[in-house]
């Protein structure tokens, strides 16, 4: 059964549909952005410019409005968390740099709007420049009446996902009891859960709890049901490596964030020393360390947050990446706001996507009402937003109710 589960990943891992619409090419000076060994070219012309940039905030959220100066629109979303800060970051180190800008030049403006920063690099001006660009990317989709999958070259299908746990307050049995039932009910047919402590240095969420939970979730579940562990960057590498032998011991499939995130050399001591794959990445926006991380093996399974890394166009590079290295991707979605219908769209189009889209199973309010129709998974798989750009639309409601702020062009 596990080799049988094992080849199912590997074959999984290898399908997916091309970049039919984006050139790859070898990276030199002349390349827009020269942080990258791959440069992905999809920027067009449509005689258009970007007239205005609004931002609306509730509670987590941020989505952010672009409109053309023929009245087209889009709608994107800034990273969560700290997001009142990222929209005033948007609108005061951004949206000048976008404003009058041709909206079809999607990645030329994103690489621009980071690159101009250089003075304050990444978080923040990535998390700002991820809801500009994928708003370009929704109001070209509807006005040339196609998914963002299609304007890169792929195919809206259902997407297989696994349902990913975010607790750490939970004991190991009431997970396990969660599990089940989630999979029983959805058809969910793997699942990821927490162990350690969020940058723990090497402490666990209570004593024992991580020793509990791994065995307990594969008792509960079988053998037929793919198991992953997320650390949340918990360990040093010689506990990581410990924990991991413990993991492969109960057949997990991959372990995620092992160490500190910025400690490569540790996680890819941890990969070495392992069997089972290692993931990780979702909070790296720097192209270069991506190259830097990819090229000495720290990771199997690469992991950009599109709302994190600036966008689609800087997370599909990272896919490019990966590719060229013989890795899988699979975009961090943490939650259920609009960076999962962002992450579908990417792995129906990316050539080397993972077998399954994170999809979480918490039931967190401030995710709720921002778009509809709600993402749905039957059998299993998340069912693809029908329609143009992103194939939701903005609930009217929540925007009426959000903290307003808007960047006009003169």
């Amino acid at each position: 059964m596990k080799k049988n589960r094992r080849n199912f990943i590997k074959s999984a891992a290898l399908a997916g549909l091309g970049l039919s619409s984006i050139k790859l090419s070898a990276n030199n000076r002349s390349d827009r952005n020269f942080a990258s060994d791959i440069s992905l070219n999809f920027d067009t012309k449509s005689n258009l410019k970007i007239s205005k940039i609004e931002s609306f905030t509730k509670g987590f959220a941020t989505t952010v409005r672009v409109t053309a100066d023929d009245g087209s629109e889009g709608f994107g979303q800034l990273a969560p968390y700290n997001n009142n800060i990222t929209a005033t970051v948007l609108h005061q180190m951004i949206a000048q740099y976008a404003l009058g800008k041709d909206p079809y030049e999607i990645s030329s403006i994103a690489d621009h709007c980071i690159e101009i920063n250089y003075k304050f690099p990444w978080s923040f001006v990535s998390r700002a420049t991820s809801g500009l660009e994928t708003a370009l990317w929704d109001l070209r989709g509807k006005r040339e009446n196609k998914s963002v999958c299609q304007l890169l070259g792929g195919q809206p299908r259902p997407i297989p996902a696994y349902g990913s746990s975010m607790s750490r307050e939970i004991t190991p049995e009431d997970e396990a009891k969660r599990i089940v039932k989630l999979r029983d009910q959805y058809g969910f047919e793997a699942f990821k859960i927490r162990v350690g402590k969020v940058v723990g240095h090497n402490e666990d969420q209570w004593p024992g709890r991580t020793e509990s939970i791994i065995p307990t979730m594969r008792k509960a579940v079988g053998d037929k049901t793919i198991l992953q562990a997320d650390a949340n960057s918990c360990y040093t590498a010689d506990k990581a490596i410990e924990v991991g032998k413990m993991l492969e011991d109960h057949d997990y499939f991959f372990f995620e964030e092992p160490c500190p995130f910025w400690e490569l050399e540790w996680t890819a001591k941890v990969n070495k020393a392992l069997k089972m794959k290692v993931a990780g990445g979702e909070q790296d926006n720097d192209l270069a360390q991506w190259r830097r991380m990819i090229a000495m093996n720290a990771v199997d399974i690469t992991q950009p947050d599109i709302c994190y890394i600036g966008g689609v166009s800087r997370c599909l590079q990272v896919a490019a990446m990966a590719e060229k290295a013989n890795k899988v991707c699979v975009p961090h979605s943490a939650n259920l706001s609009l960076i999962t219908v962002f992450a579908m769209h990417v792995m129906a189009a990316i050539p080397n996507p993972a077998p399954h889209l994170e999809y979480s199973i918490e039931d967190n309010d401030w995710v709720k009402g921002i778009y509809e129709p709600e993402l749905k998974v039957v059998d299993g798989k998340v069912r693809f937003p029908d329609g143009a750009g992103w194939g939701i639309r903005i609930n009217q409601n929540w925007l009426e109710n959000a903290d307003y702020q808007i960047s006009e062009a003169n």
